[in-house]
């Protein structure tokens, strides 16, 4: 037997893990003096309300969790003769996995029965999102940690994600793209379209002047990369712009057809506090990454 766990940085809610029998841990962002957890201090993310916050003027920080807050969600696991599968987001995102390895051990050693097992997703929000929504449906299937390992290993790569941020000064705060990057975004309205690489780090792949000429970029890639499109399903998330990540939407339809499977999502606070309001991205299976 094993318990399924992901994290709050992966988009997934309260309602997607009881559906798909997910255990949710709690990734915090701060606000001031006040450390929040989703879906622990809150039951449902008022969206609209947390990014016109971040309009305002307001920039969260985020942290990791200790050891012992991974002890505190993995041991009852244990205890129960269960073992853990835990699909997180990218590893080389967080500092938080270095907590999180000691904790594995100290449990290990202590249940030398049990074991944690992971699957990186090599991506954060949608891009983690779309990989846990196909291991959510293996696991109601009844599929073993062994099988959804071995799909890990040939699937993980085949999903890419291309987004990008209205106001890159969230992200250049985090150090999550150059500063000069930052400048082409918020001075000239030039803004780099951003992808999470084969190793997990977010990158940039490219620049577009203009929104409307960044969500044609973002079909045309779709359009290059996409394997078996219809075959999958096709994922568009964005931080507070409904109505943009709807027009991308008709836009893929246009390009390949009204059949095509299409959900949309919300970009969860934790990763909120860092790509800021208005960010719009695409997640789909791919020929690679």
């Amino acid at each position: 037997m094993y318990t399924l766990f992901t994290d709050t940085d992966t988009d997934i809610t309260p309602e997607l893990a009881k559906k798909y029998g997910y255990k949710l841990i709690s990734m915090p962002y701060r606000i001031g003096d006040e450390e929040i957890y989703p879906y622990v201090d809150f039951e449902t993310f008022d969206y609209h309300k947390f990014y016109d916050l971040l309009r305002s003027g307001v920039l969260p920080t985020t942290s990791g969790l200790s050891p012992q807050q991974y002890i505190d969600y993995f041991e009852p696991e244990f205890k129960k003769g269960n073992d853990v599968l835990y699909v997180h987001f990218s590893g080389a995102m967080s500092g938080t996995f270095d907590a999180m390895r000691i904790a594995i051990n100290d449990l290990e050693e202590r249940y030398p029965e049990r074991k944690v097992y992971t699957v990186d997703t090599l991506g954060i929000t949608l891009g983690s999102y779309i990989i846990c929504l196909e291991i959510g449906e293996m696991h109601l299937k009844g599929a073993s940690i062994e099988e959804i390992l071995q799909w890990a290993d040939d699937e993980v790569q085949k999903y890419a994600v291309y987004f990008y941020a209205d106001d890159l000064k969230f992200f250049a705060r985090s150090g999550r793209v150059s500063g000069l990057a930052a400048f082409f975004g918020g001075i000239v309205g030039i803004k780099p379209i951003l992808t999470m690489n084969s190793e997990g780090k977010m990158v940039t792949h490219g620049k577009v002047r203009g929104r409307k000429n960044t969500l044609n970029r973002l079909v045309e890639l779709v359009s290059e990369l996409e394997d078996n499109i219809k075959d999958h399903r096709v994922v568009i998330t964005h931080a507070d712009c409904k109505d943009l990540a709807l027009t991308l939407g008709g836009m893929i339809k246009d390009k390949f057809g009204n059949d095509i499977k299409i959900e949309y999502g919300v970009v969860n606070p934790t990763a909120g506090s860092h790509c800021g309001p208005d960010t719009l991205g695409i997640g789909f299976h791919a020929i690679h990454r």
